[in-house]
């Protein structure tokens, strides 16, 4: 690792690749938290169309030359019985683990909330996965906080009655 400092910048179609190395790097991590999760190579997101959307601000955290972060932000409608109207939902968070516990992903969280402020909204929510003790002390050091928890049932035996 390098002394330089942390530079946030807008990620651009040059970074696609390690942004998608980024995602599966999300996606082997995770696995542990979901079983469910399908075999083999998947995808979270759409990151190049999110990359040459003017309406998402995806943003990489780099050292030197060197991407070591990311994380996107994008505008969604709340559910229609909730305040505001919209959100700022906040997603792909990562740091190559080497770099965490710097405050990248900090650094990173604050950029996204800069920008959806600057675009006039009050609300911001991500996901995560329960046992992901972590990302959620992170989470909640930026200052956000549980709301909802998703429970799932899995495996059930088929009946076996006639």
């Amino acid at each position: 690792m390098n002394n330089q400092p942390i530079h946030l910048r807008e990620a651009n179609l040059e970074d696609l690749s390690t942004l998608l190395d980024f995602e599966q790097s999300l996606v082997a991590f995770e696995r542990a938290f979901a079983p469910h999760l399908r075999k083999g190579k998947i995808h979270y997101y759409d990151l190049e169309a999110y990359v040459k959307d003017p309406t998402i601000c995806v943003v990489v955290a780099e050292r030197g030359r060197e991407l070591v972060g990311s994380g996107y932000a994008l505008i969604r409608n709340n559910k229609p019985y909730k305040t505001p109207q919209t959100f700022v939902y906040l997603g792909f968070m990562y740091v190559r683990p080497e770099y965490r516990g710097q405050g990248i992903n900090g650094k990173i969280m604050q950029h996204l909330m800069d920008w959806g402020k600057a675009l006039g909204h009050t609300e911001f929510q991500l996901e995560v996965f329960a046992e992901n003790e972590s990302a959620i002390k992170a989470y909640q050091k930026m200052g956000l906080v549980p709301e909802i928890l998703t429970m799932r049932l899995d495996n059930i035996p088929p009946d076996n009655q006639n």
